[in-house]
């Protein structure tokens, strides 16, 4: 009887009506729906994780171990005489952070540096905003210019901008004094005014990234939402206010986190455009007072300190500010 008699049809016919198949290899099978292959997920999942391995051990090499060198350095007894060899290194454990905390100071600088990084982000938050919708109202022409003149300003080396910018304000050779008929009014004298002309730096250069982001983010909202509101009667800055910034508020988290940051380590313009810190330290930040407690005053030791406060300080920050996010509802 060959295979394809009527015999052998039967038998066939009843396996399949018992719920068997026979598949190409000619083992049986259930013939009930087949189980998805996990394999292919699982490789698809790890796939990103693979891509990525390069970048996290570059990564991981050029911030875990420098981290971990800060942190180190911060709990032992390091100055110059353990640098050169004439004393032995000891262990101090929190003895840095108690006498770092001690000093008057230390809080003083703290509060100036929360407060001056504050004023920082909101200006460079609210000049970036603003400028990324008037890119959306102008025509090419001058979108372009604009477009040109930010990034200009934004590849602009911090050490050549402050340089600059001390220029103008220069109270023998400046236009700004001149323009504004002030005389030989200094501006790095007096506390606030030297926070400001530093502010006004900080933003000039750092605008531009919140500009072009949010800009790209708001040429990626449909249009008919923006007319929309438009013919509903919405101002600009209640379109602003009430279509855009909901719609914009993962883009504006990851700038804001990025201003923070930093604005929080500013460290080139407060040294250059204050002389290191003002006169008698008055406009002393985080970042120039771990600086002079390094490599000014050779207390290594209390100078790793303060790099670590600093970390902390913008890991909480980071994490609170996401945080709130999340409990929003936002994806990030």
């Amino acid at each position: 009887m060959t295979p394809y008699s009527s015999g052998a049809v039967d038998r066939w016919r009843l396996r399949v009506g018992r719920g068997w198949s026979r598949p190409r290899g000619g083992s049986r099978t259930s013939g009930a729906a087949p189980r998805p292959f996990r394999g292919r997920g699982a490789r698809s999942q790890k796939a990103p994780w693979l891509y990525l391995a390069p970048a996290l051990v570059i990564l991981g090499g050029l911030l875990v171990y420098p981290i971990y060198q800060l942190g180190l350095i911060s709990v032992l007894q390091y100055t110059q005489a353990q640098v050169s060899g004439g004393e032995p290194t000891t262990f101090r454990g929190f003895g840095n952070y108690a006498e770092l905390f001690g000093d008057d100071q230390f809080w003083q600088v703290l509060l100036a540096t929360v407060l001056f990084a504050a004023a920082c982000v909101v200006s460079t938050l609210a000049v970036g905003c603003a400028l990324a919708v008037l890119l959306t109202r102008v025509r090419a022409v001058p979108r372009l210019a604009l477009m040109l003149a930010a990034l200009g300003a934004w590849a602009t080396p911090a050490i050549t901008g402050s340089t600059v910018w001390l220029f103008l304000f220069d109270p023998d050779f400046g236009p700004v004094n001149r323009v504004l008929g002030l005389g030989d009014h200094s501006w790095t004298y007096g506390r606030i005014s030297a926070f400001f002309l530093v502010l006004l730096e900080v933003v000039w250069c750092s605008f531009p990234f919140v500009m072009v982001t949010v800009y790209a983010g708001i040429r990626a909202v449909p249009s008919e939402v923006l007319e929309a509101a438009a013919l509903d009667g919405a101002s600009q800055w209640r379109i602003w206010r009430s279509v855009l910034a909901p719609m914009l508020r993962p883009i504006l988290t990851v700038v804001t986190i990025q201003s923070v940051i930093w604005d929080f380590k500013v460290f080139t313009q407060i040294y250059v455009m204050t002389n290191g810190g003002g006169i008698a330290g008055q406009n002393l930040v985080l970042n120039v007072y771990a600086y002079q407690q390094a490599f000014a005053s050779s207390q290594y030791s209390l100078g790793s300190a303060i790099g670590v406060v600093m970390l902390l300080i913008l890991l909480g920050v980071t994490l609170v500010y996401l945080r709130l996010l999340r409990r929003q509802g936002e994806e990030l």
